[in-house]
């Protein structure tokens, strides 16, 4: 008896569901499809930076790419590719991409920054001294980090045993963010 019940209210609600424009609001796609798969609204630096600061470099680099489509491949993802590759240890990889972020644009301190990074843990410390100089001249001398990397550079310039990780300090990458630069971790 229930059975029966259920199934005649069933059936009487049934054509009433066929009326409806449908619980979720109406929508301009005729489809109702939710979107292009892989589209999102979310901004893959900003993802990418998060991920770097946390340490997770592999995540940030696969962000970073998804940045690169979306926007293209702009000095801001540039740079943001070649320090995750940095923080890899892909330095050759890092190292193109952060040229070729500063031929796009060579006012940006950050991008010299973490190419004079580069260019120390290859041991070039004579260019990479030269880049530093670069990154603190176009930064106005306004980024203590770049002003370290600067005297850590000249100190390897000339002395090169002189090792860093004696004087409990690394070299620091910074990126671009709204005008500040900002450690990504030691």
């Amino acid at each position: 008896m229930k059975t029966r019940r259920a199934a005649i209210a069933l059936a009487m609600i049934a054509p009433l569901a066929a009326c409806s424009s449908g619980g979720f609001g109406s929508s301009n796609d005729p489809v109702g499809a939710p979107g292009v798969a892989g589209e999102s609204d979310i901004d893959g630096l900003i993802v990418g930076h998060r991920l770097m600061e946390a340490g997770e470099y592999e995540l940030a680099l696969k962000a970073y790419t998804r940045a690169a489509a979306q926007q293209g491949l702009n000095v801001d993802t540039l740079s943001a590719l070649g320090s995750a590759n940095l923080r890899l240890g892909r330095l050759g990889q890092a190292e193109r991409l952060l040229r070729r972020a500063t031929e796009q644009e060579p006012d940006f301190p950050a991008a010299w920054n973490n190419l004079g990074v580069i260019l120390l843990e290859k041991g070039e410390y004579a260019e990479a001294s030269q880049v530093f100089r670069r990154a603190f001249a176009t930064d106005n001398g306004n980024s203590d980090q770049i002003r370290e990397n600067l005297r850590l550079a000249l100190a390897n310039l000339s002395d090169p045993n002189y090792d860093p990780d004696k004087q409990n300090q690394q070299f620091q990458l910074v990126r671009r963010g709204t005008g500040d630069f900002i450690l990504l971790g030691s």
